[in-house]
């Protein structure tokens, strides 16, 4: 009899630590963040976030990763992996939407969670974050940049990849504003290709200077392209005579910004961007998704609005833009 109690006793512990075993694993999952391109600021940065997210979910595998160079081919094979790997989730800023419609339906289909960042074109996602309405981002570095050229005057403006979605609506947004607003500004070239690389950036600035050499004002859409503008501009002895607004990270942009050779950045802290999409990921694994007026929990995300995308996911958008100039660039630490 007591050999059948402890047998029975056994059974018991056995098959509660199968429970426990069963609720570990469920909550082991894998959430992936693939970026544009690795090893620049910008990104650097967003892993800041998703290092967070792993810290703030113990019972979640999150880690970033992306290709060595901008490149959308490399992209899709490093998303292609991941579906083989079968991970739970995927968190992608697409370098260029459509190329990866594809692969993130066979994602979708085999179960697998998909979120977007700058990517409102994406059919194949569930839930697109975007940090702010991308024509209104524009259309604010655009009357920026406006008020520095008196309202007048030929001026650029650069993107980093024509395929990237939100950085053409920064562009389009900011030409829409001038052509509504400042009609004594005259644009001359029209989102030069910049493939995310600011000695790329820095080449084509000095040869639109070349080319208009009373040339009043640049827009960038690239953190990395006022980098490269600003530098043209201070090597041609342009300070003060030609007016540099774009996206940018203020410790990258710090030195320009001191010379005068960048005028002002806006951004976005794509710590927090990295933030949004685990935790949108996260609701998403759990059966879950987002209302609008939701808070997120984080800056910038506190009142989210919520729209239909293209396919059959949707579209969040926060408030999270800042502007900054060389009196207040300091206040914000990466």
């Amino acid at each position: 009899m007591k050999l059948k109690r402890t047998s029975l006793a056994l059974a018991a512990c056995a098959l509660s630590a199968g429970v426990i075993f069963a609720a570990q694993a469920a909550t082991n999952e894998t959430i992936v963040t693939v970026v544009k391109v690795t090893g620049i600021s910008w990104f650097n940065r967003m892993d800041e976030g998703v290092k967070q997210f792993a810290k703030d979910n113990p019972g979640i595998t999150t880690y970033q990763t992306g290709p060595g160079q901008a490149d959308a081919a490399q992209q899709l094979r490093i998303i292609e992996d991941l579906i083989a790997k079968k991970v739970n989730a995927i968190a992608v800023v697409p370098y260029d939407p459509p190329t990866l419609e594809p692969a993130l339906k066979k994602a979708m289909d085999r179960g697998i969670k998909v979120v977007t960042h700058e990517a409102d074109n994406e059919k194949n996602t569930m839930v697109d974050v975007e940090a702010f309405d991308n024509s209104a981002y524009g259309a604010a570095l655009n009357d920026r940049l406006a008020s520095c050229m008196h309202d007048e005057g030929k001026w650029a403006t650069f993107v980093g990849s024509l395929g990237s979605r939100s950085q053409v609506q920064w562009a389009d947004g900011g030409i829409d504003n001038a052509k509504k607003k400042y009609p004594k500004m005259q644009l001359v070239e029209t989102n030069i290709e910049t493939n995310n690389d600011g000695e790329r950036a820095y080449e084509q600035a000095k040869e639109v200077l070349r080319k208009h050499p009373d040339i009043k004002g640049f827009q960038g859409s690239s953190s990395l392209d006022v980098l490269g503008i600003g530098r043209a501009v201070e090597e041609a002895g342009l300070v003060g005579k030609v007016c540099v607004f774009g996206t940018g990270l203020p410790n990258e942009a710090g030195k320009f910004l001191e010379s005068g050779a960048i005028n002002g950045i806006a951004f976005w802290d794509p710590k927090l961007a990295g933030l949004a999409m685990d935790k949108i990921a996260k609701r998403l694994l759990e059966g879950k998704t987002v209302q609008n007026g939701d808070n997120l929990g984080l800056p910038g995300y506190e009142k989210v609005t919520v729209s239909k995308g293209p396919g059959k996911g949707i579209i969040v958008r926060g408030q999270g833009w800042v502007s900054v100039d060389k009196s207040n660039y300091k206040r914000y630490n990466f």
